[in-house]
């Protein structure tokens, strides 16, 4: 009797490296609803600024429309596709102050450790951030455009919270501070 030799066909999807395993696991945790208390402090002058937004996280997986057209804002291979991202919505009212609400929305795609968006915190156009993990539940991002960077820390605070602080400087000045409780809904 002869044997018979099976050829298993390799499989053309992506494997996420650990550290990208890592960012889409983070994105699915933080998938959901949530409500965003946070602060900024301008440094220079010492002012305050109190914000509550709603937050809507989707979790992205891998070929969905938003990360195409992430990843052609981008100028992308097809052949190296963004891994999952997340989509985030926010609706945002400002205390005290005169200030109109601001809602609006912002992709996210991880491929490397590149987190590409489909805009930027002050710029409508697309950027990218470095990203890293302290431990599964601390992603760290350094973006930068213009005289601009911000580094922010996002952390999971079990199954209900989250903080985040971003310190933004302009020309290498650090100029404000925005620290975050938020706290999930749904």
């Amino acid at each position: 009797m002869g044997s018979i030799s099976m050829a298993f066909p390799r499989s053309t999807a992506p494997h996420p490296s650990t550290d990208e395993a890592i960012a889409l696991q983070f994105f699915r945790q933080s998938a959901g609803e949530w409500e965003s208390q946070r602060r900024y402090y301008t440094l220079k002058s010492g002012e305050t600024q109190e914000v509550v937004s709603q937050i809507t996280v989707e979790f992205l997986e891998p070929g969905h429309v938003h990360l195409l057209a992430l990843a052609e804002k981008h100028n992308l291979e097809p052949e190296q596709p963004l891994l999952g991202g997340a989509k985030v919505v926010w609706e945002s009212s400002y205390i005290a102050t005169q200030r109109k609400p601001s809602k609006g929305s912002t992709v996210f795609g991880v491929r490397g450790s590149i987190l590409y968006r489909d805009r930027g915190f002050a710029t409508a156009k697309p950027v990218t951030a470095d990203y890293q993990f302290r431990d599964a539940q601390t992603m760290v991002l350094k973006t930068a455009y213009g005289d601009s960077s911000f580094e922010e820390e996002l952390k999971l605070i079990g199954n209900r919270y989250r903080t985040r602080q971003t310190i933004i400087s302009r020309a290498g000045e650090e100029v404000m501070i925005g620290q975050y409780l938020e706290k999930r809904l749904a």
